[in-house]
């Protein structure tokens, strides 16, 4: 095997992570067009409101005051400088919140909370982190590879894509863990089926391997069937179950005895300090005792009653959280737009706009995607709809990534004009009953390009 050893990031004089595909943790912030940004994930399962309150203080004091939750569920703080990130870690640590670091495994938001789940998976989560953690230096891992820990339940990972992923499965024979390379749940490949005191053993061996190969490989290197034949011994694995997709953070969610939740969103990703911090505090007030970070940019409110998650759930609105799951806002995937040097668009702005200009291509049948650059970084998939800012103005790509050839163009003067044209085209030629997203399918490239040009 060879030496599992890797180079250290290199770093810039203000220790600013120079590496392609690192992240932006405290000791390497990224450096984008509106100062650092530092991406954090907690140790624990979420953080208590005081401890809230405390991060976007800190948020607030030491960088903009600009906070993201990612489309995994990750916080982040933007507008930092090299002069203020000594001071938020200082800050983070003087409210104790344990940052997690290493390899990113995740678990669905309400993990151990929602009974609908097959499994708790954090122990199962717990076990890997310590023995990954026990490897030591040893163990070195491409940055961005990462691990879901799936139990199942209404808020399940099915969607996020990971290096490797092992979800429970139930049955008469108890609960076992399916573990898959690379990809979704529905397109990754299945490699095993284990008990639960087997996947740990097995995981740490796919790592090991990874890391002889070298500090940049990923799940996608490895041969799936090569792996099913060590660890499965030609025994047939279960097909992927054909989950639907987790909803949408935002809504009140009763899980009779266990109690209700409320799931907030952020509108485009982000919300300031102040409204999250003034938000937080009532939500205490009326018996709020945890938060959770949620897949989809969102938030989970713990310790609410069926009485007082409402009034909660109206003073959420009122800071501009969005707290319903059919918000046109829920559809619309953002990059940070002016934020970031490398974009042409504010996305902000044009998704407000596409709020207001075409309500009826977001009626959840899809998500639309806005993209500052062709780098897609909101959204690595494909979209039925993508706006990409182009040295022209506006560029639509139709059924793909930012990245791909776009359809059709239009300057910044008449995007407001192509929006409501795309609007009008799917009001007018949509069945009855029909979804946004099979009208758009229907009606085909070309008329969809030749109306965001002519509208």
């Amino acid at each position: 095997m060879t030496s599992c050893a890797a180079p250290r990031a290199e770093r810039s004089a203000t220790g600013t992570s120079m590496r392609r595909g690192a992240c932006p943790s405290l000791a390497a912030p990224m450096q984008t067009g509106d100062g650092l940004l530092v991406r954090l994930r907690p140790a624990a399962d979420g953080l208590t409101p005081a401890e809230m309150r405390a991060l976007a203080g800190a948020a607030a004091t030491c960088g903009s005051g600009v906070i993201e939750v990612t489309a995994r569920g990750n916080l982040q703080i933007r507008g930092l400088t090299p002069e203020s990130v000594p001071a938020l870690a200082e800050a983070i640590g003087e409210a104790e919140i344990a940052i997690a670091e290493g390899v990113a495994i995740e678990t669905p938001p309400l993990a151990g909370v929602d009974p609908e789940e097959i499994a708790d998976p954090r122990p199962l989560a717990r076990a890997l982190r310590m023995a990954i953690a026990d490897e030591g230096e040893a163990l070195r891992l491409a940055p961005k590879l990462s691990i879901v820990v799936d139990g199942g339940g209404r808020f399940h990972l099915g969607s996020l894509t990971a290096d490797l992923r092992v979800r429970a499965l139930g049955g008469k024979s108890g609960v076992r863990w399916l573990l898959s390379l690379g990809g979704t749940a529905q397109s990754a490949s299945p490699v095993a089926c284990l008990e639960a005191e087997a996947a740990v053993p097995v995981l740490l061996c796919i790592l090991r391997e990874l890391c002889a190969r070298g500090p940049a490989a990923r799940a996608r290197d490895l041969d799936a069937g090569l792996v099913r034949q060590r660890f499965s011994a030609g025994a047939a694995l279960p097909r992927a179950d054909n989950d639907s997709p987790s909803p949408p953070p935002a809504g009140l969610h009763r899980f009779g005895d266990a109690g209700t939740v409320l799931g907030v969103g952020l509108a485009f990703a982000q919300t300031d300090a102040g409204s999250l911090i003034a938000f937080v505090r009532q939500a205490e007030e009326l018996g709020a005792d945890a938060i959770r970070f949620a897949p989809g940019h969102g938030l989970f409110v713990l310790g609410l009653s069926g009485e007082t998650a409402p009034i909660a759930q109206r003073l959420a609105c009122s800071h501009g959280f969005l707290v319903a799951p059919d918000d046109p806002r829920n559809h619309i995937a953002t990059c940070a737009g002016l934020a970031c040097a490398s974009a042409r668009m504010d996305t902000k702005t044009a998704a407000r706009l596409l709020v207001e200009a075409a309500p009826d291509l977001l009626d959840g049948s899809a998500t639309m995607h806005l993209s500052g650059c062709p780098k897609g970084c909101a959204r690595p998939t494909a979209s039925p709809l993508t706006l990409v800012g182009a040295p022209s103005g506006y560029a639509l790509v139709v059924n793909g990534t930012a990245s791909v050839a776009p359809s059709a163009y239009r300057d910044e003067n008449g995007i407001r004009s192509a929006l409501s044209a795309l609007n009008a085209l799917v009001r007018e030629n949509k069945d009855a009953g029909e979804s946004a997203l099979s009208c758009l399918t229907r009606l085909g490239t070309a008329r969809i390009a030749a109306a965001f040009e002519q509208g």
